[in-house]
């Protein structure tokens, strides 16, 4: 039997007030998700970094990835970039860890915004993007199919493309909707893949060939 890849994925962070507690949370849904697409996944969390340690080490979080054996990432959605500093800090070092060790990665809704910020891109609102659908103006596959209409449930957009990025699909209103690196095995969608009610084929086919270093 072959060995099902370890999708590492990264969580929101609820503040509950009545146990004056911050939690780590995942939709149960984008787990099964995963699941549905022949991988197992493994939630990360976001207290094993040291926000006092320079970037360029972090040896609880590294021990993690090499204790659990992590092959790829999928950065999910939930919070805006910059409200909460671990995860962000989280996030940002499992793409620089993803980048030096070509490790396949999805970033889905503020994941993808996560990995467009990372690159060096800025955020900006949008109107007509939240709680509706969108029909995706495709621009290039790869020869692999997207879903041409998609959820949306975000105020924030890319205002550009990234370097070493390329555009695959936008919105009617031109906004970006998916996008990939031209060297590694990295992708982000804006849409929520796991809040349809029946898990779209074209989205997992797509993610199993992206974990499989896009083969």
């Amino acid at each position: 039997m072959l060995k099902k890849k370890v999708v590492g994925i990264t969580q929101r962070v609820d503040k509950v007030e009545s146990y004056d507690e911050y939690r780590d949370a995942l939709d149960q849904k984008l787990v099964d998700w995963v699941v549905q697409s022949g991988f197992i996944p493994v939630p990360v969390p976001n207290t094993l970094i040291d926000t006092t340690l320079p970037d360029s080490g972090q040896p609880i979080l590294d021990n993690w990835l090499t204790t659990v054996k992590i092959d790829a990432i999928l950065l999910s959605g939930g919070n805006d970039i910059g409200d909460i500093k671990q995860r962000d800090l989280t996030e940002e070092y499992l793409l620089s860890w993803a980048e030096k060790n070509r490790k396949p990665v999805l970033g889905i809704c503020r994941g993808m915004q996560m990995i467009g910020v990372y690159a060096g891109s800025n955020l900006i609102k949008a109107d007509g993007h939240v709680g509706t659908h969108h029909q995706l103006q495709i621009k290039n596959t790869h020869g692999q199919s997207l879903s041409g209409l998609v959820n949306s449930y975000h105020h924030l957009v890319l205002d550009s493309c990234p370097d070493k990025f390329q555009i695959l699909a936008e919105s009617e209103d031109g906004k970006i909707e998916a996008m990939m690196h031209k060297e590694l095995p990295w992708e982000g969608w804006m849409w929520h893949p796991e809040r349809e009610d029946q898990f779209v084929k074209n989205n997992q086919k797509r993610f199993k060939k992206l974990m499989n270093n896009g083969r």
